[in-house]
């Protein structure tokens, strides 16, 4: 029997329960027009056919839906009959839909009605003391009772941040009771969607964005960036250090007497680098390499950067020299790739770039083309960590 009964009935309200539906239409019990209930549903009936072929089966589904009726139970749905006319069995009254009368009814058949009381009372407690965030409640309520075991500390950090906006200070400094600086951290998305509501535009800087903008977009202190560094000069160290991390505007001031700056992806080879006068290399910034462009003492035709022969590795350089235009490459050529073929790997499917880069020279656009359009192999790369040192050794005394 494949007709529409309590098994399927539940089945279409659990999946209105899932969508939101049912505690959105909960949270908007104050706006009749807006309501989803009563909640008509369609049940799937019997044929003409199975009416002649199978009456006693019929009569079953007929008396499962009864039973599973808000008459029988005293919650769920009514059932809404119409008279059907046979040629062997005549005049029939056979459901032709089901209505559930209310929200309450809807929950309790499906269990979920202790929840939603939870709702109510987390939507009641929000609205009072955040009223900013009354419609997000009503939009997203199935969020809401996600986070409902952590929903007292989730509002009292956006209270907090409404009553100090921008407070400058370190996450770790926020003084709200019970809430710690990994509660933040692991709850950034929602947050900054509810202080986005909550706060008053000035407070907000909408050019942070995602996880890694939280702090900066609602005026906390953010970590600072670091470089880290070392004087492949002896006379070029720092009180006796040659390896460094610092701040980038501490690096700033440092007003290094350099010739040669060598930037390298890999920190092994940053830290292995060979010993060149007047020289440091930095390592380790990826994409992060914008942040030299706020470092005035840089050589910048002494800038050479060292990066994967791989499509990432030229759009790093490519990048470099939107701040550096005279900046150049080592060991990203041709001869370099084609030396060590044994020990190519290959790029990730989905993680390759492939867009157009305008600050190459000619060899390495052609060599980058060649890469992107896998003309030399399929997504071939070549990690720099990969490439023989007395390689780089070679190229260094050149």
């Amino acid at each position: 029997m494949s007709w529409g009964g309590p098994a399927d009935i539940r089945a279409k309200l659990l999946r209105r329960w899932e969508r939101g539906e049912l505690l959105a239409a909960r949270l908007r019990a104050e706006s009749p027009t807006q309501s989803l209930f009563p909640l008509t549903i369609p049940l799937k009936k019997p044929s003409s056919r199975a009416l002649t072929e199978d009456f006693a089966a019929v009569r079953c589904w007929v008396e499962e839906l009864q039973a599973g009726s808000r008459e029988a139970r005293g919650f769920g749905y009514t059932i809404e009959w119409q008279e059907v006319r046979h040629r062997v069995h005549g005049r029939n009254r056979l459901p032709a839909r089901v209505v559930v009368p209310s929200e309450n009814d809807a929950l309790k058949m499906i269990g979920h009605l202790q929840a939603a009381d939870r709702v109510d009372r987390l939507a009641a407690e929000t609205r009072q003391r955040v009223p900013a965030l009354g419609d997000w409640i009503s939009r997203q309520p199935m969020k809401l009772l996600a986070h409902a075991d952590d929903w007292e500390r989730v509002l009292a950090v956006v209270e907090h941040l409404c009553s100090h906006p921008r407070p400058g200070t370190y996450r770790r400094e926020l003084e709200i009771p019970g809430v710690d600086t990994k509660f933040i951290e692991a709850r950034r998305g929602l947050l900054a969607e509810l202080l986005d509501i909550a706060l008053p535009e000035s407070a907000i800087d909408r050019s942070a964005t995602g996880a890694r903008g939280f702090d900066r977009r609602f005026g906390l202190r953010e970590e600072p960036a670091l470089i880290r560094f070392r004087t492949l000069d002896r006379r070029l160290k720092i009180a006796g250090l040659s390896d460094l991390t610092v701040p980038v505007n501490q690096f700033a001031t440092l007003n290094l007497p350099v010739e040669r700056v060598f930037i390298t992806e890999n920190k092994t080879n940053g830290l292995a680098f060979p010993d060149s006068p007047d020289s440091i290399v930095i390592m380790g910034l990826g994409y992060g390499l914008d942040r030299l462009a706020t470092i005035p003492w840089l050589p910048e035709e002494g800038l050479i950067y060292w990066g994967d022969i791989d499509t990432h590795g030229f759009a790093i350089l490519n990048r470099l020299r939107h701040h550096f235009p005279a900046s150049r490459s080592l060991l990203m050529d041709r001869a370099t790739l084609v030396a060590h073929r044994p020990l190519w790997t290959q790029e990730a499917v989905n993680q390759r770039f492939s867009g157009e880069l305008d600050r190459l020279t000619d060899a390495e656009s052609q060599l980058y083309d060649d890469l992107r359009r896998d003309r030399l192999g399929e997504r071939v790369r070549l990690e720099q960590e990969r490439v023989d040192f007395g390689w780089l050794k070679e190229r260094m005394e050149q």
